[in-house]
């Protein structure tokens, strides 16, 4: 009787699961990001970053690229992180370079991506650290598509590429340091002004993650899957299109390695491309995006991150599955590729 009572299949009823479990999945990270971000705010000083990081910019910028290996954050998580880190000083190409770097350049994806492609069964020893391919891949492709971006940042000044409330939250904040002006509070008065900003981070945050859950619930329910079987073995399409689908689909970085493994059709270096783009730029980071930097900025990172990545997916892949013998494979498979 129970099992009666229960509604038919509709296309509507598909669209709101998928809407709901990816919004489940993604809104635990977004309160811890926006948590830490509140955090940050209260309890950082301002002048710890310029303590700890390199004076040189680009120095810094390079060495910001690996502190997802000692901030682990997931890509939904890391965006109010960032705009608070921003705020008390972390230069804007080290934010970008450890924005873009974390949610691959982490310890929990490494595991993540060792057990999707079953290189841990591979692995029995340093001499054997090689077996491990495509986590050696996208560590380092994530790690150098953001350090790249980063450094292409420090030409501009941040007033060019954020929105004017950040900008101008940033100079304000930069002043009260410069003058001493910031008042000394109790610790828990430094923790309700941290809860508070969270929770303003947390609808800021959500209003744009939830309008990218709702496109990609919809494109997960409402289209065809098959559709990117026809286009997998073309040398052309194959890593455009798997990161379209990476764009569309926008998974959890600490997940999306178990959905990139069993796809067959896909060549390694396509699998790569949809584990390193995805977790920089999906439907709904583009709208978490767009609430901290410039439209054209947003745009420029999209277009950038995705012609980076297409490139030298292959070309990495290569690398690190044969070293010794890169240059004649790369120019082989160069070859192949416009042998019509």
């Amino acid at each position: 009787m129970i099992l009666a009572a229960l509604p038919e299949p509709s296309a509507f009823g598909d669209v709101l699961m998928a809407f709901l479990s990816i919004l489940f999945e993604g809104a635990p990270y977004i309160m811890i990001g926006t948590l830490l971000s509140g955090l940050i705010d209260a309890f950082l000083p301002a002048k710890l970053l310029d303590r700890v990081l390199p004076k040189n910019k680009v120095l810094s910028t390079l060495m910001a690229g690996f502190l997802g290996l000692i901030f682990p954050v997931c890509e939904c998580a890391v965006v109010p992180v960032i705009r608070r880190l921003v705020k008390k000083g972390l230069p804007l190409s080290c934010a970008l370079s450890y924005m873009l770097a974390a949610p691959i350049m982490n310890p929990i994806v490494a595991v993540s991506t060792l057990t999707a492609f079953k290189e841990f069964e591979k692995i029995t020893g340093w001499a054997t650290l090689g077996n491990a391919s495509m986590t050696i891949a996208r560590l380092s492709l994530g790690y150098i598509v953001a350090v790249t971006v980063g450094l292409i940042v420090l030409r501009f000044k941040p007033a060019q590429l954020l929105k004017a409330s950040v900008a101008d939250s940033i100079e304000h904040s930069a002043a009260e340091a410069a003058h001493g002006h910031a008042p000394k509070t109790s610790f828990n008065a430094k923790l309700v002004h941290a809860f508070r900003t969270a929770m303003g981070d947390f609808l800021d945050t959500g209003m744009y993650f939830t309008v990218g859950v709702i496109i990609t619930s919809l494109f997960n329910t409402q289209v065809d899957q098959n559709i990117l079987d026809s286009v997998a073995g073309n040398g052309f399409l194959a890593i455009p299109s798997i990161m379209g689908l990476a764009f569309v689909l926008s998974l959890c970085s600490t997940s999306d390695a178990f959905i990139a493994a069993p796809m067959a059709s896909f060549s390694m270096a396509a699998k790569l491309a949809f584990l390193v783009f995805g977790p920089m730029m999906d439907i709904k980071l583009m709208f978490m995006y767009a609430a901290v930097f410039k439209r054209r900025m947003v745009i420029g990172m999209l277009i950038g991150t995705f012609l980076l990545i297409a490139l030298l997916s292959g070309p990495m892949m290569l690398l690190v599955t044969d070293p010794r013998n890169f240059p004649e494979n790369f120019w082989n498979a160069l070859s192949a590729l416009f042998t019509f």
